[in-house]
């Protein structure tokens, strides 16, 4: 990212845990071999990981491996917007139903 360029915007933000959401509850995908329900943030790190194909793997400080992903809080507004293009098309080849973002209330 170049120093001039804005980070994503709030209401971009809202949309991609909105969308995160719908997959965390919609979807169902594997690991360790077994079929699972994950969590909004769990779908943010394959989502990501997707959006610049790559995958970086470190070893867990007790075994075991961790997946590391990029920071979508760091992400300008164009990344954000390929992100969230990316998630759109993986949820409609897998039928999700995408829910519109929770508003705040005053």
């Amino acid at each position: 990212m170049m120093p001039w360029q804005e980070t994503r915007s709030g209401v971009q933000n809202k949309r991609m845990w909105a969308m995160l959401g719908d997959l965390s509850e919609q979807l169902r995908w594997p690991v360790d071999g077994v079929m699972t329900k994950l969590e909004d943030w769990e779908w943010k790190i394959l989502i990501t990981a997707g959006l610049k194909r790559e995958q970086r793997i470190a070893a867990g400080i007790d075994g075991g491996f961790v997946m590391l992903g990029q920071r979508t809080s760091k992400m300008t507004i164009p990344e954000m917007s390929e992100l969230m293009e990316l998630m759109a098309a993986f949820g409609a080849e897998r039928d999700v139903a995408w829910t519109e973002p929770k508003r705040e209330t005053a």
